[in-house]
């Protein structure tokens, strides 16, 4: 087994992006539960095509050179202000240049989904205006859930 530094990984997928493909990979991380799960789900994405606007998942390097796959809260002449679905705290602005793909779809539960899924409008809209109060939700999500799991 070879292990790859992921923003080596991420660098090759993003110049696959830049050359036209669309790439697909496992995510990594937590900040886009309960949509996504770490290490379960994937994604594919491609450059973006059209304008981006709030709700897209875009992919994008923070200047420290960490890649992220974060939702748009909003857009603004500044730039992009940047949110994971399990987070409260806004990131931004996020330069248009420092976005180099969006997210087409979304492989959950090992099955793909798109825009037109309900989770996903779901994540994209409704979940994005309750940002201030997403922390005591997720908490009594994660107690209901601990009280009748499912199988």
């Amino acid at each position: 087994m070879k292990m790859i530094d992921t923003r080596e990984y991420v660098s090759a997928l993003r110049e696959l992006v830049q050359a036209g493909q669309e790439v697909s990979m496992q995510i990594a991380g937590n900040s886009m539960s309960p949509f996504m799960i770490h290490a379960r789900d994937s994604i594919s994405f491609r450059t973006p095509e059209q304008p981006l606007r709030r709700g897209d998942m875009v992919f994008y390097q923070r200047r420290n050179g960490q890649f992220v796959m974060h939702r748009i809260y909003k857009a603004r002449p500044e730039g992009y202000y940047i949110v994971g679905d399990a987070q409260t705290e806004i990131e931004g602005p996020i330069a248009k240049e420092q976005i180099f793909a969006i997210v087409t779809r979304v492989q959950r539960k090992g099955k793909w989904i798109d825009s037109s899924d309900f989770w996903w409008k779901f994540f994209a809209g409704p979940w994005l205006w309750v940002v201030p109060i997403r922390q005591p939700i997720v908490r009594l999500y994660g107690k209901l859930k601990h009280i009748h799991p499912t199988s």
